[in-house]
């Protein structure tokens, strides 16, 4: 039992230890294409899109083979037959020794018909599919791990807002203090201080919160394990902006021909055609032409029945031989010539043959006669079930040629969508830039207007306000330009940049 065990520890623990080996270890300074070569090796879902790869790729193999080559089979078997007797109608069939036996059998079998001369195409044509959803697979992959990585970006430069807006408050409670110290403020200038500069940490504890779990989504769209230290682990790519230089039209040529759903569409429409040539073919004759050897070997199971039936046959012979001599008498008496009895003497010339047959079992068999055999079939009538077949054929190529039809227009209106999108967050930046100028230009006057003690600190709070709402809303817009171009690209179905 342990000895079993053991074994089949061996066998599996090599495939645990593949199943278990360790992920790419995610680099300390992670770039775009980093992540995305680091997502292609890991992601679930696109490695299960790529699985399906080697069965497309069999398929085909299967398919071509298939058109030229017959199917081999070999089989083997043995039997045992005890004593006694079976009825078949009227007459009993009796077996008074056990037996055991053995055989063998070897067939090639080949078929051609419409269909099968279908196959290859077919099979091409899903593999070809097959090819079109692992790259929509990657598309997906590659614009969600873009669009994550810039969220992941975001929310660090969102962070540095928050950690300069906490500066900021420093300086106005140490302000707020300093004037209520030489009696040019009250203490509820101080308190108010303190409150803005508390709200200030929380913001920012927030903030860095934020980042920490945008960057676990990260790691699970990549398919990896996050390190214990997330901090370690630092984005360092940087994106630039710059005014979209795509036309509408270019942009829609492009996606008519390279996005990756509507190809994989298309691919799935082709392989649905070739899918009506063949169930079409089925009302044509199909040929099956098939060649079998075979042999078999039979002898006694135990040593004891073959001693009693050679006993037997010696009996039967020193019988025939007992006859043979009492008719040559007769012949004698009656003036003919004997006739020869020396081939009924029992002897080891029969006994010898009949202990060597009795030594076959379970590999020396005896060869049978070759068999080989052509049909051609072709259908008459089926009921109208071939016709039903070949009506849902069509009906599935019809509905994927609409499909492919209607993904262009959703194509069409992605592209148009997101290229109107980019439009209006390229021209947002401008905007929001310059309202963050504009507010911290007024946060400046108000921080030196409470200063000289010509305003008061509510509207240095105002002004604080706005201008963080303004930092933000820049940092939106940025972010906001970087993933329409992502999405964009997706829609296009290859990169713009």
């Amino acid at each position: 039992m342990r000895y079993a065990l053991s074994i089949v520890g061996l066998a599996v623990c090599p495939a645990l230890a593949f199943a278990q080996q360790p992920a790419r270890p995610v680099p300390a300074t992670l770039s775009l294409q980093d992540a995305i070569a680091i997502a292609r090796e890991h992601s679930p879902a696109y490695l299960q899109a790529l699985n399906n790869r080697s069965p497309a790729a069999w398929g085909v193999r299967s398919a071509v083979s298939g058109l030229f080559l017959p199917t081999l089979t070999a089989s083997g078997g043995a039997s045992y037959s005890g004593v006694g007797s079976q009825r078949f109608l009227t007459s009993n069939f009796s077996q008074s020794f056990a037996t055991v036996a053995s055989n063998y059998a070897l067939s090639l079998d080949y078929q051609l018909s419409g269909a099968t001369l279908s196959q290859p195409g077919l099979a091409k044509a899903d593999a070809n599919a097959t090819e079109a959803d692992i790259a929509g697979a990657l598309t997906t992959l590659t614009t969600g791990v873009t669009q994550q990585y810039l969220t992941v970006r975001q929310a660090k430069d969102n962070a540095a807002v928050a950690e300069k807006q906490l500066q900021r408050n420093d300086e106005f409670l140490k302000l707020a203090q300093a004037r209520y110290d030489v009696g040019q403020a009250t203490l509820i200038d101080v308190r108010q201080a303190q409150v803005a500069r508390g709200q200030a940490e929380v913001n920012l504890l927030r903030a860095q919160t934020s980042v920490q779990v945008e960057k676990l989504s990260l790691f699970e769209l990549m398919g990896v394990t996050p390190p214990t230290d997330i901090d370690s682990v630092q984005l360092t790519d940087s994106f630039t902006v710059q005014a979209p230089p795509w036309k509408m039209n270019d942009l829609l040529t492009m996606a008519e021909q390279q996005n990756p759903a509507l190809a994989a569409l298309r691919a799935r429409e082709r392989a649905a055609n070739w899918n009506v040539r063949a169930t079409t073919a089925g009302y044509g004759p199909s040929l099956s032409l098939s060649a079998t050897w075979s042999g078999f070997a039979q002898q006694f199971k135990n040593s004891n029945d073959l001693e009693s039936y050679i006993l037997g046959q010696k009996a039967a012979y020193g019988q025939a031989y007992s006859d043979c001599l009492d008719n040559n008498t007769i012949r004698t008496n009656a003036g003919l010539s004997p006739l020869d009895c020396s081939g009924l003497v029992w002897g080891s010339q029969l006994e010898q043959p009949i202990r060597t047959a009795n030594s076959v079992f379970p590999f020396k068999f005896t060869t049978q006669p070759f068999q080989a055999r052509l049909t051609i079939t072709l259908p008459i009538f089926t009921d109208f079930s071939h016709t039903l077949q070949v009506s849902q054929a069509r009906a599935q190529h019809d509905n994927l040629e609409e499909s492919v039809r209607a993904r262009a227009l959703q194509v069409q209106r992605e592209v148009s969508a997101a290229y109107l999108n980019l439009q209006t967050a390229y021209t947002t930046i401008a905007i929001q830039d310059t309202n963050r100028s504009a507010a911290s230009e007024q946060l400046q006057l108000a921080t030196e207007r409470y200063r000289v003690g010509s305003g008061t600190f509510f509207e240095l709070l105002d002004a604080q306000v706005a201008d963080l709402q303004a930092e933000y809303n820049y940092v939106s817009a940025v972010y906001d330009y970087h993933k329409s171009v992502a999405v964009l690209e997706a829609a296009v179905g290859r990169p713009l940049r």
